[in-house]
């Protein structure tokens, strides 16, 4: 079990540079290895085919996202713990276990309690190659913790405090330290349009179109991953 999680952990930077390869079309393999390795795993995800038709993907990327996922933990599943270790390795000088554990949620799109391919590839998906409401869509799942279909300030503040501890006392500039209720109560004064103390899908979707750097920001989800 520690064996397959230090992979893991190791893995998941590989990862990402494989996932730059594969944007930049660089990464190629022979068919027959990669129907070998579909065979060689305890997780063995939905057929291409159809993640091909539920994502926006080609055969191919989904083969080589594959092949970087798998390779990285054969088990074929990333449970909470991995994934806050892998994150962190991001984030050197600060805490991400909190927004990592927000993010793992956002990811495990059928609450099981890990991550699969499938649930893995579909955010990869609608974060590098959605529509602007798609994306927006998946991120305010990632800020609506409860799942109730609102955003409320608790839920903000939890969030907002969540990536400041992620960047760190090494910010410059140096965060005061009512910085994330300000950045909370910015947040509402701008989403909340009827005052009404939450925040709906509707009104975060609206805002965030409304707002020029918002909008730029969406672009810059491929870094992030």
């Amino acid at each position: 079990m520690a064996g397959c999680a230090k992979r893991c952990k190791q893995g998941l930077v590989k990862f990402a540079l494989s996932l730059h390869k594969l944007v930049t079309g660089s990464l190629i393999k022979d068919k027959a290895d990669d129907d070998l390795e579909m065979t060689m795993v305890c997780h063995r995800p939905e057929g291409l085919d159809q993640l091909e038709a539920q994502t926006n993907f080609s055969k191919r990327e989904l083969q080589v996202l594959y092949r970087g996922f798998k390779n990285e933990c054969p088990s074929g599943i990333v449970n909470e713990e991995t994934f806050k270790q892998i994150y962190s390795q991001f984030f050197p000088h600060g805490d991400a276990s909190t927004y990592a554990h927000y993010l793992f949620n956002a990811f495990d799109a059928g609450h099981t309690g890990s991550i699969k391919f499938e649930d893995f590839v579909t955010a990869l998906s609608i974060l590098l190659r959605g529509s602007v409401t798609e994306k927006l869509q998946w991120t305010f799942n990632l800020y609506d913790i409860n799942r109730d279909g609102y955003i409320n300030k608790e839920e903000m503040t939890d969030i907002v405090r969540a990536i400041y501890d992620m960047m760190g006392k090494y910010t410059y500039p140096v965060l005061k330290t009512d910085a994330p209720k300000q950045h909370v109560d910015a947040f509402f004064q701008k989403m909340d349009k009827n005052r009404d103390g939450v925040v709906t899908l509707d009104e975060f979707i609206l805002s965030c179109q409304e707002d020029e750097n918002i909008m730029r920001s969406l672009q810059l989800f491929e870094n992030v991953i």
